[in-house]
């Protein structure tokens, strides 16, 4: 039981959302000529822990703050419904702050040979931890003030897929910046529906995100804004490096990107997007996967 209730704070729907940029920046190195299975493997689960750490610190940090209270309409937290003591929260943050950490102090070890590229990936992979902590933990969390979407555009968009990328490659085309982008807007998408999601109870509670700051009908247009660019960076990459009509397998997840957008615009009932969050994180990795695999074809 105690297992389940911690499987239930790593917020596993997440996951595969955490996944996408390490699977695409890997495909994309594969369809260069370079790929390291052990590369594609430790940037996997250094970015799997970075997330799990940012959860964690989300669940207590909201429930330090009375964000988490009754009048909350998503899933269950376990620090706020007392199934996990503060403490113990405490050290397990710690515990995947320090998995975090040596992971990628592991990658950057196997990856790379120089010392100034040991070095800027070490400040990324310090700063990556940091900010996943202080999203919503702190004096001053900067989840708090509507920043909490650059952080994952940044983190688990560009910095995820084009470092995956250098890694394989150890080389750098301001082109990755297309694809890596397109990962962060769909990446920044999922936090968005689970702002709108709790609009209400953060409005109230004096979390001003971005949705908060926009209002609903601000923030859906803001969440369509989010899916298209993702949909037309993703062709111009495409278009720029077109060899094969299999690379744009990746259209045939557009389908469902249209289908979230209708239904996000249609909504009326926060709590019913949250079926639409696990949704859009698992169509994100669906996504990141076609795309590359068509570069691999």
């Amino acid at each position: 039981m105690n297992l389940l209730i911690w499987i239930k704070a790593f917020r596993l729907r997440t996951l595969p959302l955490a996944l996408s940029c390490s699977v695409l920046g890997s495909f994309l190195a594969y369809a260069s000529g370079s790929f390291r299975l052990e590369i594609f493997l430790m940037a996997a689960s250094t970015t799997l822990f970075l997330q799990i750490l940012s959860n964690l610190a989300n669940d207590y940090g909201d429930a330090i703050h009375g964000v988490d209270n009754k009048n909350r309409i998503g899933p269950g937290r376990v620090t706020q419904s007392g199934l996990i003591g503060k403490r113990s929260i405490k050290r397990v943050i710690l515990l995947f702050a320090f998995l975090s950490l040596i992971n990628g102090l592991l990658l950057i070890f196997i990856g790379l040979h120089d010392i100034r590229s040991k070095l800027f990936f070490l400040v990324l992979g310090l700063i990556a931890i940091y900010a996943a902590i202080t999203y919503t933990i702190g004096r001053k969390p900067y989840g708090y003030v509507g920043l909490g979407d650059m952080f994952v555009f940044i983190f688990f968009g560009i910095v995820g897929v084009a470092g995956t990328y250098y890694l394989h490659t150890h080389t750098f085309t301001s082109w990755i910046f297309l694809p890596a982008s397109a990962i962060g807007l769909l990446s920044s998408g999922v936090l968005n529906l689970n702002n709108m999601r709790d609009i209400k109870n953060d409005s109230l509670s004096g979390k001003r995100t971005l949705v908060v700051r926009l209002g609903s009908k601000g923030a859906k247009m803001y969440h369509v804004a989010l899916i298209c660019l993702s949909m037309v960076l993703s062709l111009i990459y495409t278009i720029k490096f077109y060899h094969s009509i299999f690379q744009f397998l990746f259209i045939l997840t557009f389908p469902l990107f249209v289908l979230n957008i209708k239904v996000v615009i249609q909504n009326t009932e926060p709590v019913e997007l949250n079926t639409e969050l696990r949704k859009l994180a698992l169509t994100t990795l669906i996504f990141s996967i076609m795309f590359g695999l068509g570069f691999i074809l």
